[in-house]
This record gives C-alpha cells, sequence and structure tokens, in this order.
C-alpha cells in the first residue's frame, strides 16, 4: 500500500475487468456498501481475524489513511504514537483487542477524527484532551477499568494529591505500629511482673512500700491539740 496523492479535482474509482470495485466496509462503527470506492478514498480495514502481536508503527506513515479498522483481533503492546501521523484520518476503530498501555497524546492532534473506538482493552492511565478528542462519549473508552478523565466517570488523582495520601497513609500505619507494639510490650510487662509477685507468695516489696506510706500518713491524723484549764 502507499499513500494517494489527490490530484484530481473530478473524483475517480476504482475499476477492475471493466466493473467498479465495489465492497463492505465497517466505517465509523456502522457496515457501510461502497458500491464505487474512490481512488482518495483509502480504506485499511483488518477487523475480525487472529492477528497477533504489536500494531506496527510503519502504518503511521500511510498519511493518506480515511478508515483504519483493526478491531476484534488478538492485538497486544501499546498504541503507536506515529498513529497521530494519520493526518487524513476520520475512523479509528482499535477495539476489543488486548492493547495496553496510555493512549499515545499525539492522537489528540487528529483534526479530522471523526469516530474512534478503544473500547474493550486494557489501557491505563489519563484520557487525552483536545480537539476532536472532547468530541467523544464514554462508549469509546468502555472496557478499559483503569482509564480515567473526560467523559468517562472516573476522575483521574493529581499526581501530588496521591503522594500526600501515600505519605499519610503511611505515616498513619507507622504510628498504629509504634502504638501496638507499646502496647504489646508494656501488657507483656505487666503479666510477668504479676506471675513474679504471685508465685513468691508475698509481694514484700510492694508491702514495704505501702507499710512506708503508712507510716508517713498516721502521725498526721494522730496529731492534735489539747488545752487544759485548771482552777
Amino acid at each position: 500500500m502507499k499513500n494517494v496523492v489527490k490530484s484530481h479535482k473530478t473524483p475517480e474509482y476504482l475499476v477492475v475487468g471493466g466493473y467498479y470495485y465495489s465492497i463492505i466496509v465497517a466505517v465509523k462503527g456502522v457496515q457501510l456498501n461502497f458500491p464505487q470506492i474512490s481512488v482518495d478514498y483509502t480504506i485499511l480495514d483488518l477487523s475480525n481475524n487472529m492477528f497477533e502481536g504489536q500494531i506496527p508503527d510503519i502504518i503511521g506513515d500511510l498519511s493518506s489513511l480515511i478508515v483504519l479498522n483493526l478491531s476484534h483481533n488478538n492485538l497486544t503492546g501499546r498504541i503507536p504514537h506515529a498513529l497521530g501521523n494519520l493526518s487524513e484520518i476520520e475512523s479509528l476503530d482499535l477495539s476489543w483487542n488486548h492493547l495496553t498501555e496510555e493512549i499515545p497524546q499525539s492522537l489528540a492532534a487528529l483534526t479530522f477524527l471523526a469516530f474512534l473506538n478503544l473500547s474493550q482493552n486494557h489501557l491505563v492511565g489519563r484520557i487525552p484532551e483536545g480537539k476532536q478528542f472532547n468530541t467523544f462519549e464514554a462508549n469509546s473508552f468502555g472496557g478499559n477499568p483503569k482509564l480515567c478523565g473526560i467523559p468517562l466517570p472516573e476522575k483521574c488523582e493529581h499526581p501530588h494529591e496521591q503522594q500526600l495520601e501515600d505519605d499519610e497513609e503511611t505515616e498513619s500505619g507507622f504510628t498504629w505500629r509504634v502504638v501496638m507494639l507499646g502496647y504489646g510490650c508494656g501488657t507483656l510487662l505487666g503479666l510477668v511482673m504479676g506471675y513474679l509477685m504471685l508465685s513468691t507468695g508475698k509481694p514484700k516489696w510492694f508491702n514495704a512500700i505501702a507499710d512506708a506510706g503508712a507510716d508517713m500518713i498516721q502521725p498526721r491524723r494522730n496529731k492534735r491539740r489539747y488545752i487544759f484549764i485548771g482552777k
């Protein structure tokens, strides 16, 4: 396949054996019948196959592509950044694959992109914003649980806010560990001391402290003043 040079003012169509070339293809999510294929209308539809592996970067060199449909395959890996070079693309369907990583920001620069379907993959991160991306609905990105941002209801957390939350959780967890460690040590020490006191029969050192305290208090209680008045 090579790029088409759009030098014709009047439409020209592909002809095979004296007949116009026709095809049925999925365009913008709808199956359409093209009884005559325009030379300038370049379509690459490889959907519903068993293709595996990554999407080759070389597809980004086909700048005259109008429709690219790679849906319902077993494609893996990232979405190539080079797809942002498809300056004429109007319909891009990569749904029902196993694509991973983030959606490249380069796709947000596609001015003529009217239909986009990236649903049912394993994409992650924030959905790019700008130009045509602001017009797509949530079903264009559905089935990617780790995607966030407009138009999905899941909001993306700011990296700084996420770092603060992680720090707070770490600090809180450390504080609770210290408290529980102190509580456990104190409880163990109390049990050991109680066992030693009970095993000796008489806690003599405790009785000595109690007797000393009683001796200090008793004289104060018994101290009284008497006044005798004689004849």
